[in-house]
């Protein structure tokens, strides 16, 4: 049997430390990119969208707020009951 010999690769890696930064450059960088394909929207749609969202939350407050009284409205008569 014959020994193979290793080739040793003699490049050396930059340490994690600076590898660290080198990556994070580079991502800012595709980050930077990705954002110049953006569209954003005009004014009048980001209000409208803002109305909307506002509404659903009212709507989502109101019920919440009516369940809660309603619950705490049982358990007074629960409580008073049992007295």
């Amino acid at each position: 049997m014959s020994e193979e010999k290793k080739v040793v690769n003699k490049t050396k890696k930059p340490g994690a430390f600076k590898r660290f930064f080198i990556n994070l450059g580079r991502k800012c960088k595709e980050m930077f990119l990705e954002v110049k394909h953006v569209t954003w929207p005009k004014i009048p749609v980001v209000i409208k969208q803002t109305g909307v969202v506002l509404g659903v939350i009212l709507v989502f407050l109101i019920f919440v707020t009516a369940v809660d009284f309603g619950l705490q409205q049982l358990l007074r008569l629960v409580v008073d009951s049992a007295k």
